[in-house]
């Protein structure tokens, strides 16, 4: 069964799978920045400290607080989602509030739809935006397809400064629960 947690150096072993199926590269949804330094116990208490300063970080650069989670399986690093607090220009463009990713190994199990789910219910449970704004390559059809099940509507197709065009979603967030 999949949970959703605030990042954790206890998952230091799992998340460096995950980062080698990933090809050692970005992952959507984790924070991870290039200089980031994820191989090492001590880099990578750092990281996990850094995500969790993340939540209440001013704005600065572009970057907005952020809260991340990540979504596991028993001891078990399964992925990221990130939730933006508020949207930049830029990020109303192109970023959106949510980014999310699922380890190579674990896609098609639900796992991105359980934890956007699932993260929607947790913002309808306090004050914040009355709907959110996730963004996917156009022809990532799975993380579409992903989006449209969570109750995405598409408002438009856009072309990015690299030339690749990306969809903009727009997903109501439900009413909090009484």
């Amino acid at each position: 069964m999949f949970e959703l947690v605030a990042p954790n150096v206890s998952f230091h072993q799992s998340f460096l799978e995950a980062h080698r199926e990933w090809g050692g590269t970005h992952q959507d949804g984790a924070g991870l920045f290039p200089n980031d330094d994820v191989s090492t116990p001590d880099g990578f208490a750092a990281w996990v400290q850094r995500l969790a300063d993340a939540e209440h970080a001013p704005e600065k650069d572009g970057i907005v607080p952020c809260t991340y989670r990540w979504i596991t399986e028993d001891q078990r690093y399964v992925g990221a989602i990130a939730f933006r607090h508020f949207l930049t220009p830029a990020l109303l463009n192109s970023g959106g509030h949510i980014g999310y990713g699922v380890r190579p190994s674990d896609r098609g199990r639900g796992a991105a739809s359980w934890a956007l789910r699932e993260l929607t219910a947790q913002l309808a449970a306090q004050p914040g935006p009355e709907r959110v704004l996730l963004t996917c390559d156009d022809a990532n059809e799975a993380s579409a397809k992903t989006i449209e099940r969570c109750g995405g509507v598409l408002e438009d197709v856009r072309t990015g400064t690299d030339g690749r065009e990306f969809r903009r979603y727009w997903i109501e967030v439900p009413a909090a629960l009484s």
